[in-house]
């Protein structure tokens, strides 16, 4: 794993450490906006604190644990998405950002279409799950056009600084593409 193009103006590649600035800077830029619904923003306060979590990308990778990816559109970096294996139960979770100058232009939309079927396909998984927060429509949204199903809501599943979110759960069988 892992780089390919997507489309003409989308391409999804593995992360790397010489990437820090460029993963930091992203996330700077989009500060206000991913932070509503991630916790992890305020911990990243400059490029060296990308160091370590890269590490932890790369070893997740390594291990056969899943991977983070950047997603590209006209070669600028513009999002982010994780997945994650659990190889017992054939299960992959997946879970993105994007910037939100790059907000609906189907960017995600398209770079999940193509993850999904790798993930089918060449992981041989059998169920993809994407969690998304109740108050985040537009999350919501990406799973609902890409078919998914909604499961259920797990209540106060995350802890988002003072408060508590409710999760969405969404799933897509192998057997419903």
């Amino acid at each position: 794993m892992f780089s390919f193009q997507v489309s003409d103006s989308i391409s999804l590649e593995l992360l790397q450490q010489h990437q820090a600035e460029e993963i930091f800077q992203l996330i700077d830029a989009n500060r206000a906006h991913l932070r509503e619904w991630l916790l992890w923003v305020d911990k990243r306060k400059t490029a060296e604190d990308m160091v370590p979590v890269i590490k932890y990308w790369l070893e997740n990778l390594a291990n056969n644990q899943g991977f983070d990816v950047a997603i590209r559109y006209n070669a600028d970096l513009v999002g982010m998405i994780g997945v994650q294996f659990d190889w017992g139960n054939r299960t992959a979770s997946i879970g993105y950002f994007l910037a939100r100058d790059c907000e609906g232009k189907g960017i995600i939309t398209t770079s999940l279409q193509s993850l999904i079927r790798e993930l089918f396909d060449r992981y041989s998984m059998n169920r993809i799950e994407i969690q998304c927060a109740a108050n985040n429509v537009k999350s919501q949204r990406v799973p609902e056009r890409l078919g998914f199903k909604r499961e259920g809501i797990k209540r106060a599943g995350q802890l988002v600084y003072d408060h508590f979110e409710d999760l969405i759960i969404y799933s897509l069988l192998k057997s419903e593409v």
